[in-house]
């Protein structure tokens, strides 16, 4: 056969994340202008007016404020016309008093979610699995999350998560299990000799020469 079926993969970390214009809630907008300059959250949820997907889509609309002080905003997507979306979103404001002002994707025809392996087949072949995509303002996949269809995400790990790449990202420095804002951090481990002896002399918090913990405030 000439024709053979198309494998969509999902990007990895460290992938560009794939550009891509839709039409949304808030007008068409293509992604990579949308992401420029600013960290984007990009997450799928299988359908509206289902009761797993408004309560995470309304945690996510009442920590936007939150992101946006992160320079970070959010992108819903579900395979639902954009007049699902809308009657849906004005759904919950009337029954939740809750807005969700970011962009919601009406992936109809599921090119987004095939373009982002949002669409497993062994839980549904037409509703896209709780995906979550967190990515720099370079455009750079930097982390990724799958939940099933009947799990709802972790927004405080969402959180703590962003928090940990951004601040990892900026020190430039590794953070160990279950790391918080204000725990201390993994100084990159030594690559030479003179790097291993300086190490164990230097005033980190030793568990070895090549696990060591410092403060992060001693990195600005």
């Amino acid at each position: 056969m000439e024709e053979q079926a198309q494998v969509h993969v999902m990007p990895r970390i460290g992938d560009l994340a794939p550009d891509f214009t839709a039409i949304t809630t808030v007008g068409e907008l293509k992604f990579s202008d949308f992401n420029s300059g600013s960290w984007v959250i990009l997450f799928s949820h299988p359908a509206d007016f289902t009761p797993v997907c408004t309560t995470e889509m309304t945690a996510f609309a009442l920590k936007e404020d939150e992101f946006k002080a992160m320079n970070t905003k959010l992108m819903g997507l579900s395979i639902d016309s954009i007049h699902s979306h809308i009657a849906w979103v004005n759904n919950v404001r009337e029954k939740m008093g809750i807005l969700m002002k970011f962009p919601i994707i009406a992936d109809i025809d599921m090119k987004i979610s095939k373009l982002y392996g949002m669409l497993q087949p062994g839980e549904s072949e037409t509703a896209a699995v709780r995906a979550v995509f967190i990515i720099d303002p370079q455009g750079i996949v930097r982390l990724v999350m799958y939940y099933p269809l009947n799990v709802g995400r972790s927004m405080s790990e969402i959180i703590r998560s962003l928090k940990a790449l951004q601040a990892a990202h900026k020190y430039k420095v590794a953070m160990p299990v279950d790391w918080q804002p204000g725990d201390k951090v993994i100084v990159p481990p030594p690559k030479t000799v003179d790097d291993m002896e300086a190490r164990v002399k230097s005033k980190y918090e030793m568990v070895d020469f090549y696990l060591a913990k410092k403060e992060l405030e001693e990195q600005s």
